[in-house]
Parts: structure tokens; sequence; C-alpha cells
């Protein structure tokens, strides 16, 4: 599954609903221009029954909405873009590089592991048919039980490797469907509030609804920065991983009989880590700017993220632990 293509229809979906905008705006225009109509009678009539000269700046507030209204979609929703865009793509960037340096360092990594076990004549075996084959073919008749448990080593050695990159597949789909969760939901909230927003905007000009206005650009900034702070957050954990790869590699260049079992235990870790950070995305954001409204929405989204970062560890760590534990002992 190519999650990045994933992604990217959702970039499609969000700039295909931008139309409906345009269908909004004539309702939008309608409720905007019976709101001005009291908006500004009332004031008119109160200052001249206090004699009071007229105050035009404030009476203009409804004639700016309504040219807003009217260019919703370049206007409002295309200035608020073209400002956040250059956000989004230097977070991007960011994670891209990230990225890159991890898959350089991993296959450095595996690479090494490969040629430590190789240069050992009691683990070549384990990685290497032609080695395997080799070693068989020089015991004798009278070593049939030792040929039997090379056998069985080299067959509990690659169950244990089966389950260690099932487990890491598994985290890492995992993590990525966290990322497309958010990121959905994320696209779901924009696309309302871009075809609402108009009918926001209108109700803005009528007396008791002018911080209509404000929640609305809150709220939209506030759910477009879910993206950038994940990218975030992805690096921070890419970075984490590079760091750790970084180590692996220079323990395997010093100590070739160095154990990674621990390191891949951590890497695990890590995964569960980004797998709940991931959900407190909508938090994270509204601590850059703050909108009223979404906080029933974030309650059940930790709550969410607690459950499936519980799952994940639990059947992580019982099943991987104890299978590729008793492999390793078989190996041993």
């Amino acid at each position: 599954m190519d999650f990045n293509n994933l992604h990217t229809i959702l970039r499609s979906l969000y700039d295909e609903m931008m139309p409906l905008c345009e269908d909004m705006a004539g309702v939008a225009q309608a409720i905007a221009g019976l709101g001005a109509l009291f908006f500004v009678a009332y004031r008119i009539w109160r200052s001249l029954a206090a004699a009071e000269p007229i105050d035009v700046f404030p009476l203009l507030r409804p004639f700016v909405i309504g040219f807003c209204i009217m260019f919703f979609p370049s206007v409002v929703l295309g200035t608020i873009n073209s400002v956040m865009s250059p956000i989004v793509q230097g977070t991007a960037s960011m994670l891209e590089g990230q990225t890159l340096d991890m898959q350089k360092y991993r296959e450095e990594k595996d690479r090494l592991e490969y040629e430590a076990m190789m240069n050992d004549p009691s683990t070549a075996y384990l990685v290497d048919d032609a080695e395997f084959d080799r070693q068989i073919d020089e015991l004798g008749v009278t070593e049939i039980g030792t040929a039997a448990g090379m056998y069985i080593e080299r067959g509990m050695y690659k169950v244990k490797k089966a389950i260690q990159n099932f487990f890491r597949e598994l985290l890492e789909m995992l993590f990525q469907a966290a990322s497309l969760t958010i990121d959905t939901i994320r696209t779901f909230f924009l696309i309302v509030l871009s075809i609402l927003g108009p009918v926001a905007f209108a109700l803005s000009v009528w007396d008791g609804f002018q911080s209509t206005l404000t929640q609305w650009i809150q709220r939209y900034i506030q759910t477009y920065l879910w993206l950038p702070v994940a990218d975030l957050f992805s690096t921070i954990l890419a970075k984490i991983q590079v760091l750790m790869l970084q180590n692996d590699i220079s323990e395997l260049t010093n100590n070739p009989n160095a154990n990674l079992d621990s390191s891949n235990t951590c890497y695990v870790i890590f995964m569960i880590i980004g797998i709940i950070g991931y959900f407190t995305i909508p938090t994270v954001a509204g601590w850059i700017i703050q909108a009223g409204g979404a906080g029933n929405y974030n309650r059940a989204v930790n709550t969410t993220a607690m459950q499936v970062g519980s799952g994940a560890a639990s059947v992580g760590g019982a099943v991987a632990g104890n299978v590729a534990g008793n492999a390793g002992k078989l190996l041993k």
C-alpha cells in the first residue's frame, strides 16, 4: 500500500471540492444582505434618535464582508492558503530529507550486519544459502546429528527474522495509518469549513454573531496546521531513528559481534510512541493558535490514541517478545 498516493488523493479531493464554495455564495449573499440592511439601519436610526453624527466607518463592515463572500475562494481561501503553504512546504522538505537519510543508514546497517554474520563461520550458514550447502556437504555420514541441528537452527533463525520483520511492518503500517487518519480528518474539516465558510461570514454581519468570523478563521488555520505539525512530528521520529541507525552502524563497525536485539526493541518502542503521538497533533496545533469548539474531539482522539497504543504495545510485546525470545534461545 502506497500511503503517499493516498495523501495525494486527499490533496486532490480538497482542490476538487473548492468550487462548491461558489454554490454557497448565493445563499450567503442573501443572508449577508439582509443582515447588512438591519446592521446599517439600526445604527443610523440610533444616531439620528440621539442627535449624534453618523459614524460611517463601522458601517463599511457589512460591505467588506459581502465582498469577501462574493470572491470567497480567491480572496479568503486563496489568501490563507498562500500564506500557510510555505509552512507546509518547509516541514515537508524537512521530513523528506530525514526520510532519505534513514533509508540510506538502514541499508548500510543491513549490509554491515550481513557481512558480520558472513565473516563468522558459526553464523554464515544462517544468512547465506551457498555457505549452508557447503557446510552440509563437508559433514560426513556420522555427523548427521550436527546437520540436523544446523537445519533446525537455520529454520529458527528464519522464523525469528520473519517475526521481527512482520511486527516491524505491522507497526509501520499502523504508524502510516495513524498519519492517514489525521490527514483524512483534517481534509474533511477543511472542506466543511471551506464550503460553509461563506455562510459563516454572512452570519457574522448580524449583531450577536460577530465572533463567528474570527472563530472561523481561527479554526481553519488551526486545522490547516495539523499537516505541518504532523510532518514535524514525523521528522523528529525519523531523526531519532537515524541516530539509532548511526549508533548500530558504529557498533557493527567497531565490534562485529555486537548484539542488536536491544536496538530492535527500541525501534518497536519508538514506533508505538509515534502511533500514540500522532493523535496528539490536534492538541499541539491548538497550542499554536487557540480556537474553541474542538475540545470534545481532542478528548475523543486522545482516548482512541491510548487504546490503539495500548493494543499495539501489548500485542507487539507479548507475541514478538515470547516467540522471538524462544527462537533466540534455540539458536544459542
